[in-house]
């Protein structure tokens, strides 16, 4: 992983306000894409200050991609659609794949404690009283999308390494959304569901109960995997270097210039103990094992197949 220093920052900032802005001449219009782990309606909502901020900053126009599954918004950057996106970190992984090595990390989250990463988690009713994994033998498990870090690539993973998930489970579907997944669990279509969490308060069921979707006491984790790199926003490797370093100073000083934005767009929580306070810079290195394990997880699939 590589961090930027507060004299690296001052660098890129220098090197920046130097830069050729002629990128503006052939991109009049930029695009970022954002995954769906939740409804259209709210992933909206939560990046469109972040838009506003953005067209303000760059002196461009800015729009908002996204698309009924992770896979659209890989396949849009890859057919060159959109500039910019903010992937998890197998979607990221999916999309260097994908495109040969035409994408590329640019920055990636950073936390109050100093922390770059979240957690997978398995949830389940709390009526239910499960207590591990041992307790899901027979049952249903949902995983979130086929290209999602921790609804699916993380946890299958490692929980491959107790039990061979197709023959513990009864059943191992795809509900299409983290937000899907948890609800499912909530009216009984799944028993379990694999999901994400930042820490105790802050996780998508937490913020579903934010938003009147669930309510308390409904969802109860039961298993959560060592921490995950957080995944980066990301550039297509073909625009041009003027353009990357524009957008990484605007998405590096969001948080300074535009706090409201910035809390709006990660999900700020006032009793969040430890939460996002701005970014580190971040490189492909970073995300090499995830490419590796997507690539046994194929591997996987295709034995079964």
């Amino acid at each position: 992983m590589r961090l930027l220093t507060t004299s690296a920052l001052v660098a890129l900032t220098a090197t920046t306000a130097l830069a050729d802005d002629s990128w503006k001449n052939d991109y009049q219009v930029l695009k970022f894409g954002i995954l769906s782990g939740e409804n259209e309606k709210d992933r909206i909502a939560r990046y469109t200050p972040f838009e506003e901020y953005l067209e303000a900053e760059l002196g461009v126009e800015v729009e908002i991609f996204t698309a009924g599954n992770y896979d659209g918004v890989i396949q849009a950057i890859a057919a060159d659609q959109i500039e910019f996106a903010f992937f998890g970190s197998s979607s990221y992984a999916a999309a260097y794949t994908e495109t040969n090595g035409g994408v590329e990390p640019l920055v990636s989250r950073l936390r109050k404690d100093g922390s770059t990463g979240y957690y997978s988690v398995v949830v389940t009713r709390c009526e239910d009283n499960y207590k591990d994994l041992s307790d899901l033998e027979g049952k249903i498990l949902a995983f979130a999308d086929p290209d999602s870090t921790s609804g699916y690539a993380v946890p299958y993973f490692n929980i491959a390494q107790q039990v061979d998930p197709k023959t513990f489970f009864a059943a191992v579907p795809f509900s299409g959304s983290h937000e899907a997944g948890v609800s499912g669990v909530v009216n009984g279509t799944f028993d379990a569901a694999a999901t994400w969490q930042n820490n105790a308060v802050d996780g998508r069921w937490q913020r579903m109960v934010d938003k009147g979707m669930i309510e308390e006491g409904q969802i109860c984790p039961i298993w959560e995997s060592p921490e995950i790199t957080a995944g980066p926003f990301s550039a297509r490797a073909n625009i041009p270097q003027g353009l990357k370093d524009a957008m990484v100073e605007a998405v590096w000083n969001l948080a300074e210039k535009d706090p409201e934005a910035f809390n709006q767009m990660t999900g700020f929580k006032a009793d969040d103990p430890n939460p996002q306070t701005g970014w580190v810079k971040v490189d492909h290195d970073r995300y090499q094992w995830i490419v590796e394990m997507r690539d046994w997880l194929k591997k996987e699939r295709r034995k079964s197949g």
